[in-house]
């Protein structure tokens, strides 16, 4: 199915206050949801995810002093998808210093009120992705907002799905990288940074079986954690993630 797409001018947008960043690509999508209540009553009428839309923006331009909305695309129970700000412009969704790996799609569901996606809106998430992976140069990655940002976003059911590996209804899902690329920098303790590298660490070392917070905080218990793995491994006991320690952590253990 090709994408049912509306455009800017037909959901009424306002125009932005200055000029889009523009990007190249991403490592993928990020899903969101509105984080408020949404209400039921849009999946039979479309007019309201109308009107939904441009409470978001003006939410983020008045309220968040931002230049536009901040998601690329936005998903809704219709399968129809709300051009944002589209491809090959910077989204403002994921949190400072994290919008250029990703592109911000948003579902319109909420934190209560309509809070499971329906088919049509996971369908319309998808195909926001395969058109942001044909126009805007978006890489395999689906991720929640949560993976790198503190944040509820987008939800336990929404972000269920996408831990599921983001599968059209009735499909199967993406198979998942299974040895992810070191992400270009170490860990160092104390932290000089936080988020999506060290979520994505902690994870692989919790499906090992070691007892870890998966919250994206190098913190003392992931120190902890760092040191007895490299001992296990004879690596280096320093308690940051380096490289060989990255890269120790996805080869299969010897049993």
């Amino acid at each position: 199915m090709a994408i049912d797409l509306v455009s800017r001018r037909e959901w009424g947008a306002r125009k932005p206050r200055g000029s889009y960043t523009p990007i190249n690509s991403t490592r993928g999508v990020k899903v969101h949801y509105t984080g408020g209540r949404v209400d039921p009553g849009i999946v039979n009428d479309h007019a309201r995810c109308v009107t939904l839309m441009k409470s978001i923006q003006n939410q983020h331009m008045d309220g968040n002093g931002w230049m536009d909305i901040g998601y690329s695309m936005v998903a809704c129970p219709h399968r129809k998808v709300f051009e944002g700000r589209g491809p090959k412009r910077l989204p403002a969704a994921n949190g400072a210093g994290l919008n250029g790996g990703h592109y911000a799609v948003l579902a319109l569901v909420g934190s209560s009120g309509l809070v499971q996606p329906t088919d049509e809106i996971l369908n319309a998430v998808l195909d926001a992705v395969e058109y942001l992976r044909a126009r805007g140069g978006a890489g395999r990655e689906i991720k929640g907002h949560r993976d790198g940002y503190a944040t509820s976003c987008p939800g336990d059911r929404l972000y269920a799905w996408v831990r599921r590996g983001a599968p059209r209804p009735g499909g199967a899902p993406d198979p998942p990288d299974p040895h992810p690329s070191f992400p270009g920098r170490t860990l160092k303790y104390p932290p000089v940074m936080v988020g999506e590298d060290v979520r994505t660490w902690q994870r692989q070392m919790s499906e090992r079986g070691w007892d870890i917070d998966v919250d994206g905080l190098y913190g003392e218990r992931s120190r902890e954690v760092c040191r007895g793995f490299q001992q296990e491994k004879d690596l280096a006991v320093t308690g940051a993630v380096n490289r060989a320690t990255w890269n120790a952590a996805w080869q299969e253990p010897v049993t």
